[in-house]
């Protein structure tokens, strides 16, 4: 990191002396450093494990295969199962409508955080982060500083960026960022079980010793090495770039394109094709390399988070939809859609659709960094804020065998509960050795008992700013701006109306909550070094004026 600081110093110098633009020649740096990191070799054959030719047991009497599809910064409106849908419902996601439709929706399902890698932590564990210390998402050396300068640099109307380098050098290196090895992951107790256990996409979870998905419990692991879905100038490709977002320009710079297989990420190599559709094509391999056995596939889609790039078949296919950034965003939505699409058609075409559990969710709300005002519709709030937007997520389970079509759960539920349903879903072992917080879902579903029915409370945080949901309420409160927001969810699910000044004693009851929540939590793994300003109801594209609403995240 004090190499990358020092750089970015010559940078300045050199802006000073007037050669160039401060931030562009910033960028030209980013981007020299990224690509001479890596070799990347040509897209290969994967050596994906096969299972029996022959069925180890009829269908019915072996445990459920099990197929986890996360989306990425997907916004509740960007899917039309809730009667919305990208541009006023102008493009409709029939196959995960249709995945709704012949499962469980759970109408207050919420991620695990407002950000990807603590809600990716929570679904493998179970566990919140005041147990695992993975609280805040790793990023990349040199990220924070550039955006927090280049966030600086635009004229947004927002208050400062914050980066602190001083306490970056004491925090650990980028990739030994992750879960603890310690930790137990839902794809270890199915390994031990007896699964295949299959990754495909976006880890983020570390890929120091012991935390790489080989070491977590995955037979394999095709892994994102870089995030380009594909190269900038391929003459399939629609860009669109985001003038406006300090991370966009960041990511422009700094990603290429590249995956890697069953290694820590240094062997990189071509995808084949755009992600979306790539990592599709893999995962279909693996469900049908692994059909006579039970397996677990967590199919980690990249998509729709930025950088903004869509297939040029997908961007003529949506329309004429304005504006230019819009219709990439919707495109991206399409293939993400064909994704989920071709998994249950492949399920169907192996025989294996009636006794296979599908889930689909997202890691967090959609981002107002992109500048689309209605992803989260009808929410407040964004990824990076803790109000409905950044934490109401869709969350579907599929599975013909035990679960009716078109079953509705009102009750609240979050990330933290796939863990242990799934572990319950294939009759396996929950570790002894941890604490897990979720709860096994599934009876909600199915009428039996079960701890969820009983469950009252739900946590969230990042550093200083903490949320807590018990029955309909709901509190957050930041040091920065030092406000606390109460809200009653039942009369008041788009957090309009702040109670926090008129019910002073709901207020004390859910601060308690908050206090012994946070008086037994273990230290971060790592502090938090960087904060951003995001306004609660505008999108970064829309000019920050005194009055507006806003928090900064701490990360």
């Amino acid at each position: 990191m004090n190499k990358f600081i020092g750089l970015i110093g010559v940078v300045i110098v050199i802006a000073g002396l007037g050669w160039l633009n401060r931030v562009d020649l910033l960028l030209m740096v980013v981007k020299f450093q990224s690509e001479r990191n890596f070799e990347i070799g040509p897209t290969r054959d994967l050596p994906w494990q096969k299972g029996p030719d022959a069925p180890v047991a009829d269908l019915d009497q072996r445990p459920p295969n099990i197929v986890f599809i996360l989306a990425d910064d997907m916004g509740y409106n960007d899917i039309s199962t809730f009667g919305g849908g990208i541009a006023d419902g102008t493009v409709k996601t029939h196959a995960i409508d249709q995945l709704a439709a012949e499962g469980a929706v759970f109408e207050q399902s919420y991620a695990g955080n407002a950000t990807c890698a603590p809600s990716r932590g929570m679904l493998m564990t179970g566990r919140y982060p005041t147990r695992t210390g993975f609280e805040f998402t790793p990023t990349p050396s040199g990220m924070g500083p550039v955006v927090s300068m280049i966030g600086n640099s635009l004229d947004h109307g927002l208050p400062p960026y914050k980066f602190n380098d001083e306490l970056a050098e004491t925090g650990l290196p980028y990739a030994a960022q992750g879960l603890q090895p310690s930790e137990v992951t839902v794809a270890e107790v199915l390994k031990e079980k007896g699964y295949y256990t299959a990754h495909i996409g976006k880890w983020h979870l570390g890929l120091g010793k012991g935390q790489a998905p080989n070491d977590q419990g995955f037979d394999d692991s095709l892994i994102m090495s870089s995030a380009l879905y594909l190269p900038e100038n391929d003459p399939n490709v629609v860009n669109a770039k985001l003038d406006f977002d300090p991370i966009d320009q960041f990511l422009w710079s700094r990603l290429t394109y590249a995956n890697s297989f069953n290694n820590d990420g240094n062997e990189r190599f071509e995808p084949g094709g755009y992600l979306t559709d790539y990592w599709t094509d893999e995962a279909v391999k693996v469900i049908q390399n692994n059909k006579n056995r039970p397996f677990f596939l967590y199919l980690a889609h990249w998509g729709i988070h930025t950088p903004l790039q869509a297939t040029r078949e997908d961007y003529d296919a949506v329309g004429d939809i304005k504006p230019h950034r819009l219709r990439v965003y919707a495109a991206m939505m399409r293939a993400l859609d064909r994704s989920v699409g071709r998994i249950n058609e492949t399920l169907k075409e192996e025989g294996l659709a009636e006794n296979t559990i599908v889930v689909f969710s997202s890691d967090n709300g959609g981002a107002g960094y992109v500048g689309l005002p209605g992803v989260n519709k009808p929410f407040r709030g964004w990824k990076l804020t803790n109000f409905e937007g950044g934490l109401r997520v869709p969350l579907f389970v599929k599975w013909p065998k035990h679960v009716a079509a078109g079953a509705r759960v009102k009750k609240p539920v979050a990330h933290i509960d796939l863990m242990p349903t799934l572990v319950a879903a294939a009759d396996a072992k929950m570790p002894q050795s941890l604490e897990i917080d979720g709860v096994d879902i599934l009876p909600l579903v199915t009428g039996r008992e079960g701890a969820a029915w009983n469950r009252k409370t739900l946590f969230w945080q990042s550093g200083y700013y903490q949320v807590v949901r018990h029955e309909d309420w709901k509190l957050q409160i930041s040091d920065n701006p030092k406000k606390a927001w109460l809200f009653n969810l039942a009369n008041d699910p788009t957090e309009q109306n702040d109670l926090a000044s008129s019910q002073p004693e709901k207020l004390a009851e859910l601060k308690a909550l908050l206090a012994a929540h946070k008086a037994s939590a273990r230290e971060p793994l790592y502090p938090f070094v960087a904060e951003m300003p995001v306004t609660v109801d505008k999108t970064l594209a829309e000019k920050f004026v005194e009055g507006d609403e806003y928090i900064y995240w701490p990360n």
